[in-house]
């Protein structure tokens, strides 16, 4: 069983102390986010092939992953750098941290455990098609030899999450659209060109119709990268969770409206207030990230 945490939220950056924990029990309870039986879910012992985790800052759970190193179990970091304007993203670490702390892990743990991702490409007054050259350009650069593949994709406004948008828009004034899949697409194999030029491969998220020269399907959940990490086969069946996903099979233990970075276009977050209140409501302790969903 390979484990994710979390797609949901950032349990590096914010849930550190709770994982810590967690793995000192051996196990995480995980509500069903759509109702439901809970699931409990192993942390350590045989039954348990690796982690994936996904952060826009790692810091926190350095411990964390120098504690599985050094128990030989193997780990991957998505880690998300995207250095866009504070009125789309809050609350993230400035890029440039960001980046030193990329270089950092794949010095420590080599550069199969760290995937770079730009993700994901958000079209708007701030940041229209040029931004998005000259901004991946520089940070390609600044992770040369630090990354071997970028994960990109689209962004896809959900209806969940467009409120999140509009809202920030007005506030900061700026505008922002969902250009036609053909620009789209043209954006994004010039993106991996740019990668493709600082020696790394560029891979496109569960967007299939958005392939174009130059990117490859993403396999976020990658058995065969967590495998090099080992340095020992692991298998686990392909099972991704929606059109054109690859991922293998994971679990995963976080849980949706609780990460405060305050991404305007972030799909695990309806409400913002409430991912901040979840935060100061969080116990360390419990066996859960969050509470079970009401009713």
């Amino acid at each position: 069983m390979i484990i994710s945490a979390s797609y949901r939220t950032d349990i590096p950056a914010f849930y550190s102390d709770w994982l810590r924990a967690r793995l000192d029990a051996g196990f995480a309870v995980v509500p069903n986010p759509y109702g439901g039986k809970p699931s409990r879910v192993p942390l350590s012992g045989p039954d348990v092939d690796g982690f994936v985790f996904w952060t826009r800052n790692a810091r926190p759970a350095h411990d964390v992953f120098q504690r599985l190193f050094e128990s030989g179990v193997p780990f991957l970091v998505h880690y998300t750098v995207t250095g866009y304007p504070t009125a789309l993203e809050t609350s993230v670490p400035p890029a440039d941290a960001a980046l030193d702390d990329i270089r950092r892990l794949a010095d420590r743990f080599g550069p199969r455990c760290v995937v770079w991702r730009y993700d994901p490409v958000f079209w708007s007054s701030l940041t229209p098609a040029d931004f998005h050259r000259e901004n991946f350009a520089a940070l390609a650069a600044a992770l040369r030899g630090a990354v071997d593949e970028v994960t990109l994709s689209a962004a896809h406004i959900y209806r969940k999450t467009r409120r999140n948008t509009e809202e920030s828009a007005g506030r900061a004034g700026f505008t922002w659209s969902d250009p036609p899949d053909g620009e789209k697409a043209a954006l994004l194999r010039e993106l991996a060109g740019l990668a493709a030029d600082q020696g790394m491969t560029a891979t496109l998220c569960s967007q299939p119709a958005l392939l174009g020269e130059g990117l490859q399907p993403a396999r976020c959940i990658d058995s065969t990268r967590l495998a090099d990490v080992a340095g020992r086969p692991i298998k686990a069946r392909q099972k991704g969770n929606r059109p054109g996903c690859l991922c293998a099979e994971s679990r995963d233990i976080g849980g949706y409206d609780s990460c405060p970075h305050g991404c305007v276009y972030c799909y695990a977050v309806g409400n913002r207030q409430r991912a901040k209140d979840m935060l100061k409501q969080h116990d360390p302790a419990s066996e859960t990230l969050v509470p079970a969903p009401a009713g």
